[in-house]
């Protein structure tokens, strides 16, 4: 069984709505996905729903947490979580709100560099009441301040740059400790694009289930490394696309990074 478990849908910054992640996934052939936005949880119970009015494409409840560890974002992706969980409804709800609250700050940062950009035109959009730093970099490709989402990020939104604002984060155990308090697997993300591969032994130490190894991001000795790594310390191996629903070289990311569900007996048998 086919399985892409890094999507991401509007609820969050994705370009998709979870009834179209969903169209797109079983038009690549997947049998499942897992739908893990940054810090909400309310595509969820949409794209559950509508699966069951398709082909029965499974969908696996997941999250995505960005923390801030060693002057780096480190992200946990959870699987599996009681996505109706108090805790995490009361989490993702204070999470949400300071994206909003740093969006308007980063958008006063682009005015006080003398463009114009408005609250009004980023939540355009965005989905319901989230902010994210692509929703600023779209806005400022429709103002033509720049021509791609590298260039904004590179010029305006990344880290170090003038319009950046650093976010309200979850600590890394934090994150960790919400995940399995909600009956969920955490994995580190994408971990081949961290600066400081330390950071991969902390989170072990910090009670990680397992490693993205598969990414589509992450070159052939990234994936050899993290293997190694998987395999030394017994962790799970996942992967995924993180498609945001860009087309990228010609198609959309979805389905060419992938895992057989079936490798991962602990995954399989929650299905």
């Amino acid at each position: 069984m086919i399985f892409d478990l890094h999507i991401h849908t509007t609820y969050s910054d994705g370009l998709f709505t979870p009834e179209q992640v969903i169209d797109l996934a079983i038009s690549k052939g997947l049998n499942g996905i897992a739908i893990t936005d940054h810090d909400t949880v309310l595509g969820i119970e949409p794209a559950i729903e509508y699966s069951k009015k398709t082909r029965g494409l499974k969908i696996i409840p997941g999250i995505e947490f960005g923390c801030i560890y060693k002057d780096e974002e480190v992200h946990i992706l959870g699987y599996f979580i009681d996505y109706k969980a108090e805790s995490i409804i009361n989490m993702t709800k204070q999470l949400r709100k300071d994206r909003v609250n740093r969006g308007i700050k980063m958008i006063q940062k682009i005015n006080d560099l003398g463009m114009e950009l408005t609250l009004k035109e980023v939540k355009k959009l965005s989905k319901k009441d989230y902010i994210g730093r692509p929703h600023i970099a779209r806005a400022l490709i429709n103002r033509q301040y720049v021509t791609n989402m590298e260039e904004a990020f590179n010029k305006f939104l990344n880290r170090g740059m003038p319009a950046y604002v650093e976010k309200d984060t979850l600590g890394l155990r934090e994150a960790i400790n919400l995940i399995h308090k909600s009956n969920g697997i955490a994995i580190l993300a994408h971990p081949g694009l961290l600066k400081n591969k330390n950071i991969i032994y902390d989170c072990i130490k910090n009670g990680i289930d397992g490693l993205e190894v598969i990414h589509s991001k992450h070159k052939r000795e990234d994936f050899e490394f993290l293997f190694g790594i998987s395999k030394g310390y017994g962790l799970i191996i996942t992967g995924g696309s993180d498609c945001h629903g860009h087309i990228i070289h010609g198609d959309y990311l979805m389905g060419k990074y992938y895992i057989n569900i079936c490798d991962i007996p602990i995954m399989k048998g929650r299905i």
